[in-house]
Formats: structure tokens, C-alpha cells, sequence
């Protein structure tokens, strides 16, 4: 039974993974065919690296997901601080808010988001469709996953540490971030680092919401795919993937070593 449930998963992961595979392998093919092997090369990344169109995407995306990053984590702590405080029926209210961007169709937040930024544009002539309006949509759904992230880290800390920091003359901001931001600081940057993957990975809402002056990169490879695709593609989304699966692993580091601190301490 154990050898069945065993060959079933690396048939499960076999599938999930083989075409990504396959696109590592031909993004170093020394031809256009995507079915032939024609050689080992490196000119396709030479030619991402030369393309401006792609640069200055990347330029964007890499920006509009350290800026989401940042300030959503900022947003998301204070926010997961202040439903922690509330009383058991109010924080289950709001954490089942808080759940609802994320459980939703990204095509529904996406296009709502949008008719907003429009609707805000034409009676006040403010967050005219660009790369404001891309950022402020990132933030918005990047957020709950930082309350996400950083309410557990709030459950496992005592409470009474803050407040026994503030009855020895400890003033309440230096009790935060002396106090109770170490303690929590593990699940504030498994939260930055979930906001920068998704914030980075993101098409539909960027789409929605770029305009035609700031285009993330997964929008400028989905216009690229209208015409005849050439190996560039394949190097850029290889690049992708392993940006995203460090930062994955990154994660997975920190949760192992908060694991381990708290094993310790037990």
C-alpha cells in the first residue's frame, strides 16, 4: 500500500512538474524549435537581457512588488495588532473578512478595482489608470495575506509581556517594537515575503489595473505570446520560476528556524 501511495505521488508531481521542466531545457536550446534539441546556448538569456521592452517591465514589477511589500506588511501588522485586541466574535467578523479577497475570483477584484480607479478618475481627476493605481491595487490584495501570516505569531505570544513592559516604565511604542515586534517578527517577514511572491506573480489585477504606462511583466510576456513566441520566453520564465521558488524556500528557512527557536525554548 505504502509503494502505491508512493508511485501515485511522483506520478502527481511528475505531471505538475514535467512541463516546467521541459521549458528549463529549451530555454538553453540552440534553436526555435521547441521540439528539438539542437544544442547547448546561452544566447536566449543574452537576448532577454538586451530586450528593453522586457527590462523596463521587469523594472516595474520589481518596484510595484517592493513597494506592496512594504507598506502592505506595515498595514497588515498594524491591522492583525488591532483584531487580535478585539473581543472573540468581532476578531472572527474580521478575520472572515479579512478572508474574503483571497477566497475571491482575482478576475472579480481585478475588474472591481478598476471601475473604482475609474469612477474616482472621472468626478475628482485623481488616479488616472497607471502605475498608482497598479500599486495601491497590489497593496490592497497583498494585505490580508500579511494578517494572515502574522495573527498566529499574535495567538502564540503572552500577552502580559507588553503590559508588564509598560508597568516598568517602558513606553508604549518602545514596548512594541522592543517587546512584542521580536516576537512576532518571524510571521511580519514570512508575510513580506508572501506579499512580494504574490505582488510578483500577479497578472489578472495588474492587467485590469496597469494602464498603458506601467505593465508588470507577466502582462508584457501575455502580449509577447500574441505573436510567434520565440526561446526568450522560455529564459524570462525560467527566471521567474526560480525567483519565485527562492523566495518559497526563504519561507520555508524561517518557519524551520522559528520552529526550532520555540523547540528550544520548550
Amino acid at each position: 500500500m505504502k509503494t502505491l501511495s508512493r508511485i501515485y505521488t511522483a506520478l502527481i508531481f511528475l505531471f505538475l512538474y514535467s512541463p516546467i521542466a521541459v521549458l528549463v531545457v529549451f530555454s538553453f536550446n540552440n534553436s526555435r524549435n521547441r521540439v528539438k534539441w539542437n544544442g547547448f546556448t546561452l544566447k536566449w538569456y543574452a537576448d532577454l537581457f538586451e530586450n528593453e521592452l522586457i527590462l523596463e517591465s521587469l523594472k516595474v514589477t520589481l518596484t510595484v512588488a517592493i513597494l506592496a511589500a512594504v507598506i502592505s506588511t506595515v498595514i497588515g501588522t498594524l491591522a492583525a495588532i488591532g483584531i487580535h485586541g478585539m473581543n472573540r466574535k468581532l476578531r472572527q467578523t474580521f478575520l472572515a473578512v479579512n478572508n474574503i479577497p483571497m477566497v475571491n475570483p482575482e478576475i472579480v477584484t481585478g475588474i472591481s478595482m478598476m471601475l473604482m480607479f475609474v469612477f474616482v478618475f472621472r468626478m475628482t481627476g485623481l488616479l488616472r489608470p497607471g502605475f498608482f493605481t497598479l500599486l495601491l491595487a497590489h497593496i490592497t490584495f497583498c494585505i490580508p495575506y500579511v494578517v494572515l501570516q502574522v495573527m498566529p505569531k499574535l495567538r502564540q505570544m503572552n500577552r502580559h509581556l507588553y503590559e508588564a513592559a509598560v508597568d516598568l516604565g517602558c513606553p508604549p511604542v518602545s514596548a512594541f517594537f522592543k517587546v512584542v515586534l521580536p516576537e512576532i517578527f518571524p510571521g511580519v517577514l514570512t508575510g513580506a515575503l508572501m506579499a512580494f511572491t504574490m505582488s510578483l506573480d500577479d497578472f489578472v489585477i495588474s492587467y485590469f489595473n496597469a494602464g498603458s504606462t506601467a505593465q508588470t511583466l507577466p502582462v508584457t510576456v501575455y502580449s509577447m505570446t500574441k505573436k510567434p513566441m520565440t526561446p526568450e520566453i522560455n529564459a524570462l520564465s525560467t527566471l521567474m520560476f526560480l525567483a519565485v521558488l527562492l523566495l518559497l524556500i526563504l519561507v520555508n528557512v524561517a518557519q524551520i528556524r522559528d520552529a526550532s527557536k520555540k523547540g528550544r525554548k520548550i
